[in-house]
């Protein structure tokens, strides 16, 4: 079983009052009692606050109490003597588990008064701490180890940060590879992925936070995140995994709206964010990581920026499945790893950029014949739309800061391109902003001067947070037509979750999640 434990990180017992309350309102399954947050911290004081504690619920939590050291991520500079007073004092009132920096523990002094005051308790379980907060850990299997070696009936606690997602992954090999009690997940935004499925790979605990000031540790998600968001109750080791593969990514709003799905059709199923930094030998080395390890069950993947030709390179080195349009567009949006283990490449974003189109314009496919259009950028969108928009004869013209990527784009497509400095000319009737420029959270950037937007263009931006753009402000101040990404990324989600899912996602919900979503940005 996983414990969902929430950190209590106050400066007095006031203060420690509220956040425990507001802990077991919120469902934390064990409190962790973070001492090293109070002010003027005295043995006394611990066991008023492990009093308050076990007072607070009707039936009582466990309760973990932790006194940090500094230099493994400890808020106030309290001496190595206190803060063992405050853990022997701990067990001496009964709490379930202390938690000890395992490097200190190491010391004779300090391993003898743990061990003694732990032999006059039959309750209190210790737990040995290891965190690094800048990088990996040297061997984490070895460390692993050696804490057992030095206090068998320890539950390891480590911890560490990754430079990469990929770095992930030998945590979750430690727990699909060991048994008993022990504590493995990674901080930051790389590793946000790892406190999600602690509890499918049998984490003994996840740490979440009562709100995001109340974070004791980078990445550390709230407990509304946690339990809302991912669906964290009925997540089990049987449950699917799914994700978007992006860089950025903490601005999609892709798990929100897929897990709203999941939940309303009541599958086993959790959609991930999944920050997948660097070019193509980092997006394979991501890959091949999921594939060699099928008990991690990731089913399927939505691909965006900056990462929908490396997708498409990829399932072409392995031999996969490839949608025909996506192979004529040259990228793919979305992945679906079979039963077999074999993948299956599809781009949804070439019918849901038509769709948008057609319908906010109130006219047909071929309607577009002929119609002047401006692209703005030359990556995986903008290959959708260019392909889409050229199957119906549109005269396309691409802009791009690179010119050598608008000028390759638009020979595969028999197109025009130019410079992004030839924009103040553009003629075009449809202006398509295919680039992240604007996106969430640099609102305050349009990627076409304004001087330029005429009240006969129809402007549609592909970025959908926000909702309304700069770009689309602007364009609708000058008196244009215009169309938000909100209806493009419905439709290629309503798309995706079908090849995730087999039926078909709830469009409302989707647009209801959305909205709720920008709403609390």
């Amino acid at each position: 079983m996983t414990y969902l434990a929430v950190p209590i990180a106050a400066k007095d017992l006031d203060q420690a009052r509220g956040q425990i309350k507001a802990a077991l309102a919120a469902g934390a399954e064990i409190l962790e009692l973070r001492t090293d947050y109070l002010e003027n911290l005295t043995p006394d004081l611990v066991k008023k606050l492990i009093t308050e504690a076990g007072n607070a619920a009707e039936q009582s939590l466990p309760v973990i109490v932790t006194c940090r050291d500094q230099k493994q991520g400890g808020v106030r500079p309290y001496p190595e003597q206190l803060r063992i007073e405050i853990l022997t004092e701990a067990v001496r009132n009964g709490c379930d588990f202390i938690d000890c920096e395992y490097d200190n523990f190491l010391s004779t002094g300090v391993q003898e008064k743990i061990k003694a005051a732990l032999a006059e308790s039959s309750k209190t379980r210790l737990i040995l701490s290891a965190h690094d907060f800048k990088s990996r850990f040297e061997d984490i299997n070895r460390l692993y180890r050696d804490i057992l070696k030095v206090c068998p009936t320890a539950i390891p606690k480590l911890v560490y940060t990754p430079n990469h997602i990929n770095d992930c992954f030998e945590a979750f090999d430690l727990l699909h590879n060991t048994s008993g009690n022990s504590i493995v997940f990674c901080m930051g935004a790389a590793g946000l992925v790892s406190r999600t499925i602690a509890k499918k790979l049998g984490s003994f605990v996840t740490f979440a936070s009562i709100n995001a000031e109340a974070a004791t540790a980078p990445g550390q998600l709230t407990i509304e995140q946690l339990k809302g968001l991912y669906r964290y109750d009925s997540i089990d080791a049987g449950t699917e995994l799914f994700g978007v593969i992006a860089n950025p990514v903490g601005h999609s709003l892709s798990p929100a709206i897929h897990n709203a799905c999941f939940a309303d059709e009541g599958m086993n199923k959790l959609y991930l964010p999944l920050l997948v930094e660097g070019g193509r030998e980092e997006f394979d080395e991501f890959l091949d990581n999921v594939l060699a390890r099928e008990w991690l069950d990731f089913k399927g993947f939505s691909v965006t920026i900056p990462h929908k030709q490396n997708a498409l390179s990829f399932v072409k080195a392995k031999d996969g499945f490839i949608e025909p349009l996506a192979d004529k567009i040259g990228a793919v949006n979305t992945l679906i790893i079979g039963t077999d283990g074999k993948l299956a490449a599809y781009n949804t974003d070439y019918a849901a950029a038509l769709d948008a189109i057609t319908s906010t314009m109130g006219i047909t496919r071929a309607d577009l014949k002929d119609l002047p259009v401006a692209i703005i950028g030359a990556g995986g969108v903008a290959r959708a739309i260019v392909a889409g928009l050229s199957d119906v004869g549109t005269g396309i013209k691409i802009y791009n800061r690179t010119v050598e990527k608008a000028e390759k784009l638009a020979a595969e497509f028999n197109c025009d391109f130019a410079p992004l400095s030839d924009l103040s000319n553009v003629e075009a009737k449809l202006l398509i902003n295919c680039t992240s420029i604007g996106m969430h959270p640099n609102i305050d950037a349009a990627p076409f001067p304004q001087e330029g937007l005429k009240k006969d263009m129809v402007v549609f931006d592909t970025v959908y947070n926000p909702a309304e753009t700069l770009l689309l402000k602007q364009a609708k101040e000058a008196g244009a037509k215009t169309i938000d990404g909100i209806v493009m990324f419905v439709n290629q989600a309503l798309a995706q979750f079908k090849l995730f899912a087999g039926t078909d996602g709830n469009a409302e919900l989707m647009r209801k999640t959305i909205s709720n979503c920008l709403s609390g940005q």
